[in-house]
């Protein structure tokens, strides 16, 4: 079913998952382990992500297919252009419909690893909303959505530019965004705003990553434009030094349900958890939410 009905039918707030294919297939037995365990969240839906041009695309879709088919999920896949021409993207859809998937994530996806100077303008698909463009008319009954960026886009030269994208590729025909990750909640509701005011009205879904390591956390932000506020990053070194990683996941967890609480009490639609391929914080995170 298409993500936007769901949300309709759902009437109230929601949390949905993120997971990343394993690459070893030997990880695939306890990686469903995780999916069966996190259906204890009744997830609105369940995201996969795509490799950086395609590199774990088939991996994707039979993980989709299993999120579906086995664990009754419904699956967002997550597609992206960059390296892809029209033909290879065209074929990935037939994939998705034959295999019943109704949700796609258009992005444009990072330069392929290692890469320098890598020039989006050669490429068929120089935007994300270009990639919906085509989805929507390849295939109209896809549900589409797409990235948003609360923090604005690395590549953005304003904010105001990166809200007229956003909106932008609303207007192309996507039907929802799920953010990339934050910490200050007065940044995504700033966005939704901002959004509003130019006439945009499709859910926004806010996206949160429970902090689980001060390793693991700074790596991450590295790959983003998401800063952690410097109160909370203060707190993360201090636990850290008195009690290692497993206080610093406690102050992680405590972190990301208030957040959590906070965005569903503030009227977003519901909360997009990135799993990290790991179930525990799911559990413990969505027994907390007053949903």
């Amino acid at each position: 079913m298409r993500i936007v009905e769901l949300i309709e039918r759902r009437g109230g707030p929601f949390i949905s998952l993120e997971f990343f294919p394993p690459k070893d297939r030997d990880a695939w037995p306890g990686f469903f382990e995780v999916v069966d365990s996190v259906r204890a969240v009744d997830p609105l839906f369940a995201s996969v992500t795509y490799g950086a041009g395609g590199g774990t695309q088939d991996n994707t879709l039979e993980i989709a297919r299993r999120i579906k088919a086995g664990a009754g999920l419904e699956p967002l896949v997550h597609l992206t252009s960059v390296g892809a021409s029209s033909a290879r993207i065209e074929a990935f859809l037939s994939e998705l419909e034959k295999a019943g998937i109704d949700n796609v994530l258009a992005l444009r996806g990072d330069p392929p690893r290692g890469t320098r100077d890598f020039d989006f303008d050669s490429q068929e698909f120089r935007h994300a909303s270009d990639l919906v463009a085509f989805i929507r008319a390849r295939c109209p009954e896809m549900c589409v959505g797409v990235a948003g960026y609360p923090h604005p886009h690395p590549e953005s030269p304003s904010v105001r530019e990166d809200l007229r994208w956003m909106k932008h590729k609303l207007d192309q025909g996507a039907r929802f965004v799920v953010t990339q990750l934050f910490f200050d909640n007065r940044i995504y509701f700033d966005f939704v705003d901002r959004l509003r005011d130019m006439g945009a009205r499709a859910p926004v879904v806010p996206g949160i990553l429970p902090i689980m390591s001060l390793k693991s956390a700074k790596f991450v932000l590295s790959l983003c434009s998401a800063a952690i506020p410097g109160d909370f990053l203060s707190e993360l070194e201090r636990a850290f030094e008195q009690g290692g990683d497993d206080a610093v996941y406690r102050l992680g967890l405590d972190y990301a349900v208030n957040q959590a609480q906070g965005l569903i009490d503030g009227g977003a639609p519901g909360v997009h958890l990135y799993t990290l391929n790991r179930a525990e914080a799911c559990l413990e995170i969505a027994g907390k939410l007053k949903l």
